[in-house]
């Protein structure tokens, strides 16, 4: 049988370029060739795209464009040619493509950029479409339609760049201490800060605002947050549920990379009926945003057993260990076949 082609973009312009390397490498590894024609294409920070033809183990290490055999290309958005054309010298070359495995991770890549024009160009894709992506990515309007769908999440308000600190300081001070500032698209724990009082709260929302137009402030909930993986389309299914056990303030990007202080615990050390009521509620938050494909739903699981919802992240981490392989891993599914049934999703079940 033919191979099918498949194209993995990695990198991107977001903060969480590096993280994407990483994530990208593993998936170029543990995909098997014998199935797959890959066509390696790179995007680096400022948005320049190139066909990449070297060694997997320098693009982990960040020296994938360095490599002599990298070609500027770019997306075939004629819904006729399905595929990537490159530059070489004063020259086109077409390659056609079965399907895209976007690794990216944060903005433009995770956000519904990158799935728009995939979607634009007709081209099946690996994980969530345009909508779902972009509405996953705004912590905002991700908890307000997770909210009104009757599923409860931590108290929380925003701020936009330009309005008055006054009325933060005093949502601050109704809820209570201690808070979190995040940005609200972004991603890895980047820009996220915990405040105990007005200093830290003031200097949360400066951080938060420079990766973002517009902060989420969340009281914090006083228990363990919750991992649940999603894998499927229309008869969606979870893996194994992991458990965060910290030491410090938050699982920041330094412990979610090096988990120094952090332990993660899989299974999570929760009671049977604790995990059968997470997975119920993480299948419908899934379906509630439209995600498809792939993602994993992070809950919180308070003192007094009540679960909340946190986020979504429909491109989580995708090194071998990185928590959503791992957790499918322990529920059967070893990160290869996970790669596969992926890939066999988004050729077979390709978008409208």
């Amino acid at each position: 049988m033919r191979k099918w082609a498949i194209g993995v973009l990695f990198g991107g312009c977001s903060t969480e370029h590096d993280v994407s390397l990483s994530s990208a490498a593993a998936v170029l590894a543990h995909l098997d060739r014998e199935k797959y024609e890959l066509i390696p294409v790179g995007i680096t920070r400022d948005g320049s795209w190139y066909r990449y033809y070297g060694d997997v183990g320098e693009i982990g290490k960040d020296r994938w464009r360095q490599h002599p055999g990298c070609v500027p290309a770019t997306l075939s958005v004629n819904r006729t040619m399905k595929g990537l054309i490159e530059l070489v010298g004063t020259e086109y070359r077409f390659t056609p493509l079965d399907a895209v495995f976007p690794v990216l991770h944060g903005r433009n890549g995770e956000d519904g950029t990158l799935q728009g024009l995939l979607e634009l160009a007709g081209m099946p894709f690996v994980g969530c479409g345009t909508l779902s992506s972009a509405v996953c990515m705004d912590k905002e309007v991700s908890k307000m339609l997770v909210r009104e769908a009757g599923i409860e999440v931590a108290p929380f308000w925003t701020l936009a760049a330009g309005e008055s600190l006054d009325t933060a300081l005093a949502k601050a001070e109704e809820f209570g201490y201690p808070v979190y500032v995040k940005p609200a698209r972004s991603g890895s724990s980047i820009g996220i800060t915990k405040a105990y009082g007005e200093r830290e709260l003031l200097q949360g929302i400066e951080t938060a605002l420079l990766h973002d137009g517009k902060a989420v402030i969340e009281r914090h909930v006083d228990g363990v947050e919750l991992g649940v993986a999603v894998l499927g389309g229309s008869q969606p299914e979870t893996g194994e549920i992991d458990e965060i056990e910290l030491a410090g303030e938050y699982f920041d990007l330094a412990e979610k990379y090096s988990l120094a202080t952090a332990a993660i615990h899989l299974p999570a050390r929760i009671p049977p009926e604790t995990a059968e009521a997470a997975r119920r509620i993480a299948l419908r938050i899934y379906r509630v945003l439209g995600c498809a494909g792939f993602a994993r739903v992070d809950l919180f699981l308070a003192r007094d057993g009540r679960l909340l919802f946190n986020e979504v992240n429909t491109i989580p981490g995708f090194t071998a260990k990185s928590r959503y392989p791992s957790m499918m891993r322990e529920a059967g599914i070893s990160f290869p076949k996970l790669l596969d049934r992926l890939i066999e999703a988004a050729v077979r079940e390709a978008r409208p």
